[in-house]
């Protein structure tokens, strides 16, 4: 297997100029998004490098509590960036979502880390940091797309979920089609994404354990690996959010807490009052 090729600084600066052309669509059609552009690009530098530069310690330490800690600091970020999204307030469903998330990891790293790969060491930086960030990573935008479709259906179909409530006089019956909702829109991508891999693209684990000279059969089975631990980790932080999340969204009578799931006044609250999910 021949060594990687590495990319020279001025071959990286030459990358960059093919910036050029979404500048000069964004310019001729007048579309607002090269100064957009421009920040998305910097700060994806600055936090690359910072990333390369934190993972070479941490990879060097190879430290338990120093990666337990890293992983931890990534769910907290991802569980703020999901209440962000979503639009619902931080008080109420933070800590319900941070300890989805932190279920969900110890769930899927025990089994592919502990049961799959047996690194032996199961807080071996290089397979424990890198595996859980994807899993993460891929949860976090799944669980905003499925958890939007969850909230934005309790407050467009309020009488629904009242009438499903006193007729079947459980609440779990009741919120059974909003979960459905939730689990399908946020799934589906994912599912579509899967059914694909190897036909119309080569997915991003793959192609760079292969650029790092790994054969393609070892490839292959770490990427299969890969997409089943983002499936069932996905999967489960977005049940598990529903689920942690009922406390603070409903009494204990079942009936839906108004305060609480109405949007946070703010910039947090833009795409909810978009939606149309406050009722005036």
């Amino acid at each position: 297997m021949q060594e990687m090729i590495d990319i020279r600084i001025w071959d990286l600066l030459l990358g960059f100029s093919i910036l050029v052309i979404p500048f000069f669509i964004f310019s001729y059609y007048r579309v607002k998004l090269n100064r957009d552009l421009i920040v998305s690009v910097l700060r994806m530098i600055v936090q690359l490098f910072l990333v390369a530069v934190y993972l070479e310690w941490i990879f060097e330490k190879n430290n338990a509590w120093i990666n337990a800690a890293w992983v931890l600091i990534m769910v907290v970020v991802g569980g703020g960036t999901v209440v962000k999204r979503v639009g619902i307030p931080w008080k109420q469903f933070l800590l319900p979502f941070l300890i989805a998330g932190l279920i969900s990891m110890a769930i899927i790293d025990g089994f592919f880390l502990g049961l799959v790969i047996k690194t032996g060491y199961f807080f071996d930086a290089r397979y424990f940091v890198p595996i859980s960030g994807m899993v993460l990573g891929n949860s976090l935008n799944h669980n905003i797309v499925g958890l939007t479709a969850f909230f934005k259906g309790l407050h467009k179909d309020r009488e629904l979920y009242y009438f499903l409530l006193t007729n079947s006089g459980s609440s779990r019956l009741a919120l059974r089609p909003f979960i459905q909702d939730a689990l399908i829109k946020g799934l589906n991508p994912l599912l579509a994404t899967m059914s694909v891999i190897g036909l119309i693209s080569l997915p991003g684990m793959m192609t760079g354990q292969i650029l790092g000279g790994a054969s393609p059969a070892v490839a292959i089975k770490y990427q299969v690996m890969i997409m089943l631990a983002i499936f069932v980790g996905c999967t489960l932080t977005l049940v598990l959010s529903i689920l942690f999340s009922k406390r603070m969204a409903f009494d204990e009578m079942g009936n839906v807490r108004e305060k609480a799931l109405n949007p946070p006044k703010g910039d947090f609250g833009k795409c909810s009052r978009a939606w149309g999910m406050v009722e005036k």
